[in-house]
């Protein structure tokens, strides 16, 4: 009987919503503006129930699996094809995407550092010097070339050499990239030197106090397939005073390469040349299932991407579920460097969706117009529209908000770095929750977001159904809002 109910009121709800949806189509055009109409519509269609069912859906798969859904499991796998299944069922054309990720790595003999020219020196392995894990192996000899170094360095952190794409201009296709360690992640730098040729890197200490010495360094991401070392400051300082220097760099290492997929799918309707991207990761950490972290994000959007299917949208919505983002954004990260530059110009913005439902939650809006002041800069233009846009949501609501900082640790990021215009809702990991935030959110103050973060209680029970629901409310919202209207985007 509570079977068939649910299903004869699912069906009375999808009929006035169908009612509802002509009404909208056939409205005149001096009635209320369509991205409002709509967005009132994909909110009432994206139940937070449904969302719920897809978090138990995963929950099964990695109690079934090793209670994990972390990248190159059978647990992400199975993830994969339970999201692709749905949105096949929906009508969508689904792509998996593959991405590459470090599946072993093994260093067979110690790493060489010498120079060859214009004198012979050599420097001591594991000591001056460590292979920076994970390193493909090779055997390079060619000029060295500062990229962008700051010497004597400043007082404090600041070196910015290679975190840009423009450091590397004017530099000489095969020699060796001499980059200094700063403020941006060595797998930027890493990445930007095999775009621009570099046959070798060798990343060195910056040379402020504490930060001199070389020492085992994993990055736990392949970015480049030459050889790199991590060395120390001194060593750094001695081949960026000599221009010309001749280096023979060699890593001896056995890399082993997995595969896993992203799950693309986008709408048949809309403007393809105006593309509103939707992503969350779909990977869990190897610890747990993830459920939270980001089962939470994954299931919203695809509750969203299954109800929006069939909205005549103004613009294509894309849904991209990302693998691998536990171990560096791979799949994000892959998935923007694989595009064209007119597709990447296609993409007019990108709304991530990472961890929305944690048990202590706050709803943070990532910072679009560095309004806050704090860590990284504002985002490409029109994020702070988009950060406008989300905010509006929980004030039509009487909802209170704070500002989180773009500090990298999830997929917006390889979208900021392509100039895309970015944005999104976040409500907490390991931080902790402020006496403040407790008293616009409710909770408790002094207690991470998510005492679950990373870790094997990462279970459905660790979902807050309320920061859950509403969640799923604004992704909807702003999703239909922008599939319908970017006028407030710069182009």
């Amino acid at each position: 009987m509570r079977v068939f109910r649910r299903r004869g009121a699912a069906g009375a709800v999808t009929l006035t919503l169908a009612v509802a949806l002509v009404a909208v189509q056939q409205a005149p055009a001096s009635a209320v503006p369509k991205d409002e109409q709509y967005a009132e519509l994909l909110v009432k269609k994206v139940d937070g129930k449904n969302v719920k069912e897809h978090l138990v859906a995963l929950q099964a798969i990695a109690s079934a699996n090793g209670n994990t859904r972390a990248a190159g499991t059978k647990g992400y796998d199975l993830s994969a094809a339970y999201v692709a299944q749905r949105l096949k069922a929906a009508g969508y054309k689904v792509t998996l995407d593959p991405i590459n990720f470090v599946e072993a790595w093994v260093e067979n003999s110690p790493p060489v550092l010498q120079q060859t020219a214009p004198v012979n020196k050599t420097y001591v392995p594991n000591q001056e010097f460590f292979t920076f894990q994970p390193s493909p192996p090779g055997d390079v000899t060619a000029q060295v070339q500062a990229v962008d170094l700051t010497l004597p360095p400043t007082p404090a952190p600041s070196s910015t050499s290679g975190c840009e794409t423009s450091d590397f201009a004017g530099f000489v296709s095969g020699r060796i990239a001499l980059i200094q360690r700063g403020t941006c992640p060595f797998a930027t730098k890493v990445r930007n030197a095999g775009f621009a040729g570099a046959s070798g890197i060798i990343i060195f200490t910056e040379g402020q106090p504490g930060r001199t010495d070389a020492f085992p360094l994993d990055i736990g991401e392949w970015r480049a397939g030459i050889p790199m070392v991590f060395a120390s400051f001194a060593i750094g300082n001695e081949l960026a005073a000599s221009p010309g220097t001749t280096v023979r760099l060699k890593v001896d290492s056995t890399l082993t390469l997995g595969t896993d997929t992203n799950v693309i799918a986008e709408t048949k309707k809309g403007d393809p040349d105006n593309v509103v991207m939707v992503g969350a990761h779909l990977d869990s950490v190897p610890a747990g299932p993830g459920i939270n972290d980001n089962g939470s994000g994954t299931a919203a959007i695809l509750e969203t991407a299954l109800q929006i299917g069939n909205f005549p949208v103004k613009n294509k919505v894309r849904f991209g579920f990302w693998a691998a983002e536990e171990i560096g954004l791979l799949g994000s990260d892959q998935y923007v460097e694989g595009l064209s530059a007119a597709e990447r110009d296609r993409i007019r913005l990108y709304l991530n969706f990472d961890m929305v439902a944690s048990p202590n939650y706050a709803y943070k809006v990532y910072d679009g117009d560095d309004s806050d002041a704090t860590g990284a800069p504002a985002g490409p233009p029109g994020s702070a529209q988009i950060e406008n846009q989300l905010t509006s949501f929980f004030d039509s609501r009487g909802l209170g908000h704070v500002g989180t900082d773009f500090d990298g640790r999830s997929d917006y990021g390889p979208f900021i770095a392509a100039g895309i215009p970015a944005g999104g809702i976040f409500t907490g990991a390991e931080g902790i929750k402020t006496a403040a935030e407790a008293a616009l959110f409710g909770g408790t103050a002094g207690v991470a977001y998510d005492v679950c973060y990373h870790q094997a209680c990462d279970t459905i029970a660790n979902v807050n159904s309320t920061a859950l629901d509403v969640n799923s409310d604004a992704i909807a919202d702003s999703t239909a809002r922008f599939a319908f209207n970017l006028s407030s985007i710069p182009n």
